[in-house]
């Protein structure tokens, strides 16, 4: 009978790599994401092997008794995982460097829309049928588009004058 218990190392391992991947996962930058990929992947990959069972001889036909062969399935997994997680990170390195060529980072910015929604909500003003007519509608997509300094109904509509000229 082959020994099933996994070796405790290896499941501190494991749950140090997914917990350190998640973290980077939350982060903004691009970069820090594309490092907790690749450590999510690696521990996925190692949960399958520790999961696979114990070693064994090689899974060939006629090269010794079956019951003390390994298990090819999970190798295979970790292949196809190993593959998957490099086709991934190849396109998260591809965004990661358009993002730093059109914008000078790679930090993931809010959505417009999200940003909007949200400062609707802080208002209480979640639904749009409420919107009243005084709400101006430049000065909340200035603010959107923006993130560095708030503009003032003033500038906006200063603006809006020197556009219309």
């Amino acid at each position: 009978m082959i020994d099933m218990s996994p070796n405790l190392v290896l499941v501190v391992v494991i749950g140090v790599l997914f917990g350190t991947g998640v973290y980077l996962l939350l982060e903004r930058s691009l970069t820090r994401v594309l490092i907790g990929v690749a450590l999510i992947g690696n521990g996925a990959n190692l949960l399958l092997l520790v999961a696979g069972g114990a070693a064994g001889g090689p899974p060939l036909l006629g090269s010794g008794p079956e019951d003390e062969m390994s298990d090819p399935l999970p190798q295979a997994m970790v292949l196809t995982a190993i593959v998957i997680t490099l086709g991934f990170t190849a396109f998260l390195l591809a965004m990661a460097y358009r993002s730093w060529q059109l914008h000078g980072h790679d930090e993931v910015q809010d959505d417009l829309e999200d940003r909007r929604i949200a400062r609707r909500a802080e208002r209480g003003e979640l639904d749009p049928r409420t919107d009243d007519a005084t709400t101006s509608v430049d000065l909340e997509a200035a603010q959107v588009r923006d993130e560095t300094e708030e503009l003032t109904a003033a500038e906006i509509a200063a603006n809006a004058e020197e556009g219309r000229r």
